[in-house]
């Protein structure tokens, strides 16, 4: 632990800071073992229900389970249940929720574009992923905001977005660039990054929603206590966010445009602005989050600000990184005439009025920021 203070002091001065102790309380009682995982718990609630029933049948249990794990969930957090007071039933929440992302995979609405293909039988859609998923590498990230420092990072392959400036270009457009891994093998390198330290389990990518059948069955295999972290681009569709919001115990979505005419043109995805920012707010009714809003020169107006100020209104528990660490890579850096307004880093003056937009709508950013 020395060591990792020594090379991020701020991993430990941040739990002095007020508002990111009370924002984050959950993910810090769990990081330290005060509270059970979320997934742990739906491990321990019964589910009755045949696992072979239709899918109307098992998402109307899974419905009706889900609004008894939110109170079971506040009781274990105010301290009114624990979860030695569960049982271990023979079909658990998180059996259910198993069995529905598997058949998820044959007609796959993983995310908001919904290709519908049959990816158990070899099909492909936009992320041209078939079943299986692949882990482009796996290890102590300290690079993450201060709370998450060391985070036990697992870089899945693959996305569902195709952002010109990708940062991971290289393992989010080849879904082959790593080594494929069953829902076992997962739980291992999860287990074993807890064991050496880590904070948290990260699962980014890539995009991680694309490989979430496997990430959800992994934690079958698992009984470490550790915080799930879902670090995505947040357009996931409301079937997937349904079965993970239970599961995740600090989220770590994107926000990245204000409006969908420059996510259409930057990122090729439809129905941004709809998609993003209601998941987003599930996200903040069902656990703590930070939310990444990258800045980009020259839209600082059109999709900085509008994002500011959603956030100040829809997701007031919210810590917000506001990050400064764009540069034009990948598709800009290879055709930057195609992309004139983000082909620099942004500016001083661009930084100064991004903060200062969320000072004046009283964001909390510079402990993760």
């Amino acid at each position: 632990m020395f060591e990792i203070f020594m090379l991020r002091p701020d991993a430990r001065r941040v739990w002095g800071h007020p508002e990111v102790k009370r924002r984050l309380s959950w993910y810090y009682d769990v990081m330290v073992d005060a509270k059970p995982a979320k997934y742990r718990i739906c491990k321990r609630i019964g589910v009755d229900v045949d696992l072979s029933s239709s899918d109307e049948e098992l998402w109307r249990a899974h419905k009706e389970t889900a609004k008894r794990f939110d109170e079971i969930w506040r009781d274990i957090a105010s301290d009114k249940l624990s979860l030695e007071d569960l049982g271990t039933p023979k079909i658990s929440f998180l059996d259910v929720k198993v069995e529905l992302t598997r058949r998820m995979l044959r007609s796959c609405i993983f995310c908001e574009r919904r290709c519908r293909v049959n990816r158990e039988k070899g099909e492909k859609g936009f992320c041209n992923l078939d079943a299986t998923a692949r882990v482009s590498s796996f290890f102590h990230h300290y690079g993450e905001e201060a709370p998450l420092v060391p985070s036990g990072t697992i870089f899945f392959t693959s996305c569902s977005f195709k952002c010109v400036f990708c940062q991971n270009w290289d393992i989010s457009t080849d879904p082959y660039n790593g080594v494929e891994v069953t829902p076992k093998q997962l739980a291992s390198i999860a287990t074993r990054l807890r064991k050496e330290g880590c904070r948290n389990i990260n699962y980014v990518g890539g995009n991680p929603d694309q490989s979430m059948h496997v990430i959800v069955e992994s934690l079958k295999y698992m009984d470490v206590n550790v915080p799930i972290l879902w670090n995505s681009n947040a357009y996931a569709s409301l079937e997937a966010m349904e079965i993970i919001k239970d599961l995740v115990d600090i989220w770590l979505p994107d926000f990245k445009y204000g409006n969908d005419k420059c996510a259409e043109r930057l990122s090729l995805v439809p129905r941004y602005f709809e998609v993003v920012t209601r998941n987003l707010k599930i996200m903040h009714d069902s656990g703590d989050m930070i939310v990444r809003h990258l800045v980009l020169p020259n839209h600082i107006e059109c999709c900085t600000k509008p994002i500011l100020r959603w956030l100040a209104e829809n997701c007031p528990r919210c810590l917000v990184n506001i990050m400064e660490q764009y540069r034009p890579e990948h598709e800009v850096a290879r055709r930057p005439r195609s992309y004139p307004d983000i082909n620099r880093r942004p500016s001083i003056s661009e930084m100064k009025r991004a903060y200062s937009i969320a000072d004046q709508l009283g964001i909390v950013y510079e402990p993760v920021s």
